[in-house]
């Protein structure tokens, strides 16, 4: 499985999105933070009269349109920011109003009512023992005749209560901040991996029902992805099992059906041959009788080849058979072959060439078994061969540890749609290319070629014939497996 790129992990884009969600929170609190901190402090460079003297005048055009103006509202809403405070008085209600009521100095208020009754604050009046003298006045004027009184406190006060008064706000909005960018995280970030895990739960549920074919979503290469990829791993290896199983009891039932089929045909003949024989009413005459246990034996024998090599198959592929493989020497083989076959080349009139080429290395196998599957091989091209034809055997290097072997004859060939099905078991070809033994020497030659790491395949030569090919370990120079030198 390929190494995940760090910056796509699922943990690390957790980590990262909340490292960046606290990185705007605070980037944001900070420009709100500035941009609050400007509209109270921005009038800071305002002197306390000219700051009351402003005031006056904008409450003085106020309540000449407007007599009876909520004040408290207007300072609220046009100087609840201002760091500096100040405190108004008016004549009608006398009344202290303020733009920051819990920043005004305690005592503003009863000075500037002092003020607002022709009092003097400047000539230092003691209230508590302290004076009160320690702020700024204008008066508000409304149809030349005093309507109320600003006062503005000459210091102004620390900076701890105007943060103190604007804690709530940023607190609020970094509430709100935060509330928004874990959803916008949530959104982003977890709700594609969530879709993706309820994904990969509904396909492991479909799995577990049965169905093989299900695959999760691979996309996005984090955990999750490596999660989805490892089960469609183990889905197509499941997958890859429940074919091959289904496959295996098809071929099981196959073989079965071909088995029965191939036993019935000589076991019907010797029953019915057996069963005339053992009619006493029936009378028979001697050369009759001889001709039907003739029959009789000649089927049996079928039937003993057809279970023998279905007992040689069965332990060729079960590995039940045990291959002594040894150096073998090519042109042995093909002298063996051409003795076991002479008398049938002759009397057809068919040549048989052998050839192994210069170069060609000792072979690494079983000579008996191997010469079993030469030996079916020119049997069965010798009998598709016509009279007058040729078989050939050769040999050859194939690579630096490999030998190929062919053997080929001048018949019709196989003919193209049977060629992938002519190593089955029983399979039959069209009459050109009928086996009249056992239907299973194909398959035999092919155990014995898998059994010793060889490979074997069936084509047909430019122009006519079968060919089949061999290829076989080799033993190199110091007489040793080449594939384990």
């Amino acid at each position: 499985m390929p190494e995940r790129v760090w910056y796509r992990s699922l943990y690390w884009r957790i980590a990262m999105g909340y490292v960046a969600l606290l990185a705007v929170l605070l980037v944001v609190q900070a420009t709100l933070f500035v941009y609050l901190s400007n509209r109270m402090w921005g009038n800071a460079s305002r002197t306390p009269v000219q700051l009351a003297e402003m005031v006056a005048q904008d409450l003085s055009l106020q309540l000449a349109e407007s007599p009876q103006v909520d004040v408290e509202s207007y300072l609220h809403r046009h100087y609840a920011l201002g760091f500096q405070p100040f405190a108004v008085v008016l004549h009608r209600d006398h009344r202290v109003f303020s733009n920051r009521p819990t920043a005004i100095p305690p005592n503003l208020g009863a000075d500037a009512r002092v003020r607002l009754h022709g009092g003097d604050p400047e000539r230092g009046h003691m209230r508590g023992g302290r004076p009160f003298n320690f702020a700024e006045y204008a008066d508000i004027m409304v149809d030349n005749e005093r309507a109320g009184v600003v006062a503005v406190p000459r210091i102004p006060p620390p900076l701890s209560v105007g943060l103190r008064e604007l804690a709530p706000t940023l607190g609020s909005l970094g509430i709100a901040l935060f509330t928004a960018g874990a959803a916008i995280m949530a959104l982003l970030i977890f709700r594609p991996t969530h879709r993706r895990l309820r994904n990969l739960e509904e396909a492991a549920r479909a799995l577990g029902e049965g169905r093989t074919d299900v695959r999760a979503n691979e996309s996005g290469g984090d955990e999750v992805s490596a999660l989805s990829k490892t089960f469609n791993q183990m889905a197509d290896d499941l997958h890859a099992r429940a074919t091959a199983l289904a496959e295996s009891d098809r071929a099981r039932r196959q073989l079965l059906a071909d088995v029965s089929h191939e036993l019935m045909t000589p076991l019907s003949a010797i029953r019915g041959y057996v069963e005339t024989l053992g009619m006493r009413e029936l009378h028979i005459d001697p050369p009759t009788r001889e001709k039907y246990l003739d029959i009789v034996e000649e089927e049996t024998h079928k039937l003993e080849a057809i279970i023998g090599d279905l007992l040689d198959l069965a332990r060729l592929e079960g590995g039940g058979d045990t291959i002594d493989c040894d150096a073998v020497l090519v042109d042995d083989l093909f002298r063996r072959v051409a003795d076991r076959h002479r008398p049938r080349l002759m009397e057809r009139g068919v040549t048989l060439n052998t050839t192994a080429a210069e170069g060609t290395p000792l072979i690494w196998a079983d000579a008996d078994r191997l010469e079993q599957a030469l030996q079916n091989l020119a049997a069965n091209a010798i009998r598709h061969t016509p009279e007058g034809g040729t078989v050939t055997l050769r040999a050859e290097p194939d690579g630096s540890d490999r030998v190929r072997i062919t053997v080929a004859d001048s018949g019709p060939g196989i003919p193209p749609e049977h060629i992938t099905h002519i190593f089955d078991r029983f399979y039959k070809a069209d009459a050109s290319r009928a086996v009249s033994g056992s239907g299973l020497g194909l398959s035999i030659v092919r155990a014995i070629v898998m059994r010793h790491g060889g490979d074997i395949t069936a084509d047909n030569a430019p122009g006519a014939g079968a060919v089949f090919t061999l290829v076989l370990p080799g033993v190199d120079q110091s007489g040793r497996h080449a594939a384990h030198a």
